[in-house]
Formats: C-alpha cells, sequence, structure tokens
C-alpha cells in the first residue's frame, strides 16, 4: 500500500525537491561568473601600466583566490544534484566567506 504522504510503498521519505536546489545552482553559478568578473577586473588593474613585481604577485593572488571561490562553489554545485544535498560544511563556507572578504580587499585596494 502506498503512503498517502511520501508517495512510496515502504514509507520512506522520497524527497520532492522543487525547484529550490535549481535556484541555489543558478545562484552560485551567478555568484561564480561575479568572482571571475571580479579576478579578471583586478588582475587588468594590478598589471595596468605596466608589470611590476607587486603587480604580478596581486594579480596572482587574485587568481588564487578565485581557483578557492570556484573549487568550493563547483563543489556545492555538484552536490545540489542529490536527491537529499548534504549541507555545506564550516570549512566551505570559511573558505567562500574569506574569498569574497578578499575580493573586496583587492576592491579597496585598486580604489586606493
Amino acid at each position: 500500500m502506498t503512503s498517502p504522504r511520501t508517495g512510496t510503498a515502504d514509507g520512506a521519505d522520497a524527497r520532492d525537491p522543487g525547484l529550490q536546489p535549481e535556484r541555489t545552482r543558478l545562484a552560485w553559478r551567478r555568484t561564480t561568473l561575479s568572482a571571475t568578473v571580479c579576478a579578471v577586473l583586478a588582475g587588468k588593474q594590478a598589471i595596468h601600466g605596466g608589470v611590476t613585481a607587486s603587480g604580478l604577485v596581486a594579480a596572482c593572488l587574485s587568481a588564487l583566490v578565485w581557483i578557492g571561490f570556484l573549487a568550493v562553489a563547483h563543489g556545492r554545485i555538484q552536490s545540489l544534484g542529490a536527491a537529499r544535498p548534504p549541507q555545506l560544511s564550516h570549512r566551505r563556507a570559511l573558505l567562500a566567506a574569506a574569498c569574497t572578504i578578499a575580493f573586496a580587499g583587492f576592491a579597496v585596494a585598486v580604489v586606493l
């Protein structure tokens, strides 16, 4: 007999994910695109007017931060494909936040 609550014969919790995982996946992709634009602009600004040692270091740091954020975002996007996606780990959440703060720091450094 089928359970009216879950719609399955064994009463197991069948998840109807609806659109939430898709919205979350798209949000991670938009954020990754924004991070890519930030990294490219920071790198461009760092080497604007000639390549210097400090500009090259800033461009490399920007690329490193972008790669870190990309790794977190890609892992999260992949995990959202599961029927019951796991929560974002504290470590990955801190890494994403650190990358965001680093990009903000790069923006301030570029303006000053």
